[in-house]
């Protein structure tokens, strides 16, 4: 028997169907999305409206038929990558700015780079990747993988005149179905673009697409601030990490105090009186058994705070509301937002709209599912959204199958409990579970309430109908059973019915 060992990218090269890069189809649509996400975090750190220029064409190699070789481009305008990061942030995989304790798409420091793998793997291409932080100059590279040593081989580097521009340019070749891909590509930019109102975005496509998504308001969420971590959020493992990290010679008290989110001195005492450890003990010289100690009285104290959520940033009723009429334009429209909650010491927040109406949405429930402004396109039925709305009667809302209803769910989270690495469902954590279910309830009683105005605007508009219809004639036969020259006046009986439509529709 022998044993070795294997770097994070041979092992995501031998399987990176855990990132979703199964099949030639998924494997383009998550090459789009990567690079997308990536650009979007770029420029939204920063505070900068995005503009993104997104491409697929076919390369210049002898296939015709699919699957075949595509060139994926994604331009953004953000902050750009510092030169000395550039190979590495897009040739390491586990190498990046998103380890941090705050909201963002990416999680794992993995997806630009898995993009980039795929395409080596399935192409043999290098990729191609350029940033300008100045404007002034712009620095790129052509690199490869190497995925014994998990780090970048660069090929060729490039250097010249920005000419104003700042941001970041990705190009990976790889082996794509664009046939089977197409609807899952531009329904992942559409509702990208409802998640995001304030992105303009433009794409051109292998057939001569070319869709644009213009910004519809200049207001952006405020970025979320880096956090410290909570008490119910770490481990054992962690804890130590923390304290080999911990570079100030302050005692145990001052370590627990700086070191985790909303620990007061008050607290500390309490915590270390339930293990007889002193405050004033060095924080590197506890010992196994009382690092065990403390980690069980850290995990059994229930009266901690509830998580900081200022490492969130919702989109907020106003920008969710301008994106779901800029997809769907209903023609009813409410919005209901949790105010943030925690799972396993991670906050979190829920915001729900829930539409009516309009020309895009067909008969039945549309469920479009977010989080943390990542449209999830794939494997619905296992998502927590849909085991919530599966367990709820409707028909107590007034709702119908025939009725065309979207429901939209989005979930930001310092950590989104995704099943998979390729982030496309998420667990049903029961108290995401409960602030979906609250939320949900909240948005479906209003749409209760315009339903039943509709029903009751329908009924009178018929009645109305009925009436202007067969008055003439009621009248007519009155004035005969009486021997009456001339009918009743009935005239006057038609406008006061239509004003009394006009006032339910004006209340609806």
């Amino acid at each position: 028997m022998s044993f070795e060992e294997i770097t994070p990218s041979e092992f995501f090269y031998r399987n990176r169907d855990l990132a979703g890069f199964t099949n030639p189809t998924r494997s383009l649509y998550f090459t789009v999305r990567e690079l997308v996400e990536n650009s979007l975090d770029s420029c939204e750190s920063k505070g900068i409206k995005p503009e993104l220029f997104v491409s697929i064409a076919i390369d210049g190699s002898e296939q015709q038929e699919e699957p075949r070789f595509y060139d994926v481009m994604v331009q953004d305008n953000g902050g750009g990558i510092p030169r000395r990061h550039l190979a590495d942030a897009f040739g390491r995989v586990f190498y990046g700015s998103k380890f941090k304790l705050k909201q963002s798409r990416g999680m794992f420091g993995l997806g630009v780079t898995m993009a980039v793998l795929y395409g080596q793997a399935t192409t043999n291409r290098p990729a191609f990747v350029a940033s300008s932080v100045s404007g002034q100059r712009y620095y790129g590279y052509q690199l490869k993988i190497d995925v014994e040593k998990n780090r970048p081989v660069i090929l060729r580097k490039f250097e010249g005149r920005a000419v104003g521009w700042r941001g970041t340019l990705v190009a990976v070749t790889v082996l794509g179905d664009y046939q089977r891909a197409e609807s899952k590509i531009i329904s992942y930019l559409e509702q990208t673009a409802m998640a995001a109102p304030y992105v303009t975005m433009i794409f051109r496509g292998p057939r001569g697409e070319d869709l644009r998504f213009h910004r519809v308001t200049d207001f952006m969420p405020k970025p979320p601030h880096e956090i410290l971590p909570h008490p119910l959020g770490v481990d054992i493992e962690m804890l130590k990490k923390m304290i080999r990290a911990w570079k100030d010679r302050g005692d145990l008290a001052h370590f627990l105090t700086r070191s985790f989110q909303r620990v007061g001195g008050k607290t500390v005492q309490k915590l270390l009186e339930r293990i007889d450890i002193p405050g004033s003990m060095e924080p590197g010289k506890l010992s196994e058994d009382q690092l065990q100690g403390l980690m069980s009285a850290i995990k059994s104290y229930e009266y901690f705070l509830p998580p900081d959520p200022s490492g969130l940033s919702p989109l907020g009723a106003d920008l969710l509301e301008a994106g779901v009429r800029r997809m769907l334009n209903p023609e009813f429209l409410t919005i209901s937002v949790r105010k943030p909650s925690a799972y396993g010491g991670h906050p979190f927040t829920v915001e729900v709209a829930v539409a009516y109406g309009g020309p895009r949405l067909k008969p039945g429930i549309t469920v479009f599912r977010l989080a943390n402004r990542i449209p999830l396109l794939y494997d619905e039925s296992s998502d927590v959204t849909w085991k919530v709305l599966n367990n709820m009667d409707l028909s107590g809302y007034r709702i119908r199958s025939e009725h065309p209803i979207g429901v939209i769910v989005h979930i930001c989270s310092t950590r989104v409990p995704y099943k998979t690495v390729g982030k496309e469902y998420i667990a049903d954590r029961p108290e995401i579970e409960r602030e979906i279910r609250l939320a949900l309830r909240d948005a479906f009683r209003r749409l209760r309430v315009y339903l039943s105005r509709k029903e009751t605007m329908a009924y009178r508009k018929k009645r109305a109908s009925t009436y202007s219809k067969y008055l003439p004639l009621i009248a007519k036969f009155a004035a005969g059973l009486v021997g009456a020259k001339k009918p009743p006046p009935y005239e006057d009986l038609i406008p006061t019915l239509e004003r009394e439509v006009l006032l339910v529709e004006e209340a609806a």
